[in-house]
């Protein structure tokens, strides 16, 4: 595959999304240049991790205030206090897991679900087998935060989703991804932006829900290590997983069925939703930096 045959171009070219990429490269580079960044960006991105792996596991029906989180370092009592555990276990590793990512995605994405699970569950690190049930992706109504730049939303309420596929296409469309992604590591590919790159892997992710259990927080997760293996976020201080939080879960869904329904409108409209969404998560970055410039951090 050479960069004129790269599969994702296409989508790069949609309407809007040039626009929605220049947007994200424009944020991100203003973050990256806050004069914090050059003394403390450790903490940044020890805050970010913190931070975006909240907002996952509040998006996956766990939705508990920030400073609980902080505090709490007991995460087995329930399915709640579990997911809220899998999601900064998750948050805490996927930085480490760029190289491993580059040559085997695959491996990550086992990786990523054995954190979550932890290695008692027989299930932990393989894809669903046939006759296995796939999770419900939305267990929680997320209320959009009040003038967040959110895309005006259709009346009605959000289209239901239609049932993750079988085990043996989630096997092929995994491979499929894996291949694509590897080729771009290798230097094939490489000219379409890193959002659309990430847009498609949390898409993907989370209409195959390949695995048992967290399936929306490994392609949460998954999207951020694109964004670093990308060199749009390499210091992973942008967390994303705040801004689809705080876009609300409707605006997801319906983004979502759009990418699932495979349209240039939909397609379009889900790569947006993921850009406007990063563009919060360097709002939320922003902030910490200004409090750690006055000193509150």
């Amino acid at each position: 595959m050479s960069t004129g045959t790269d599969p994702l171009a296409p989508l790069a070219q949609l309407p809007g999304v040039p626009d929605a990429v220049a947007e994200v490269r424009k944020a991100v580079d203003r973050l990256y240049g806050h004069r914090v960044m050059r003394r403390r960006a450790a903490e940044v991105t020890s805050e970010s991790a913190l931070r975006g792996a909240r907002a996952s596991a509040a998006l996956a029906g766990a939705d508990w205030p920030l400073e609980e989180v902080r505090r709490r370092s007991d995460f087995g009592a329930d399915e709640e206090t579990r997911t809220v555990g899998a999601a900064l276990r998750i948050a805490a590793e996927a930085g480490q897991l760029l190289s491993v990512w580059r040559h085997s995605p695959l491996q990550v994405l086992a990786r990523l679900h054995l954190l979550a699970v932890g290695d008692a569950d027989p299930a932990a690190g393989r894809p669903r087998q046939a006759g296995e049930p796939a999770e419900e992706l939305f267990p929680l109504e997320l209320e959009p935060v009040e003038g967040v730049d959110a895309a005006p939303a259709p009346a009605g309420p959000a289209p239901a989703l239609p049932s993750a596929p079988g085990a043996e296409e989630v096997a092929a469309r995994l491979d499929q991804l894996s291949r694509l992604l590897v080729a771009r590591a290798e230097g094939q590919g490489v000219g379409t932006p890193a959002l659309v790159v990430a847009s498609v892997v949390h898409g993907e992710l989370l209409a195959l829900r390949p695995f048992g259990a967290h399936n929306g927080v490994i392609a949460r997760a998954a999207q951020r290590i694109v964004l670093i293996a990308e060199g749009l976020d390499p210091k992973s201080i942008c967390p994303a997983e705040v801004g689809l939080a705080e876009l609300g879960t409707e605006s997801y869904r319906r983004a979502l069925a759009g990418y699932l329904a495979g349209t240039p409108e939909g397609m379009a409209a889900w790569i947006g939703h993921c850009g406007r969404a990063l563009r919060l998560g360097v709002r939320e970055s922003t902030a910490v930096c200004e409090a750690m410039q006055r000193g509150m951090v």
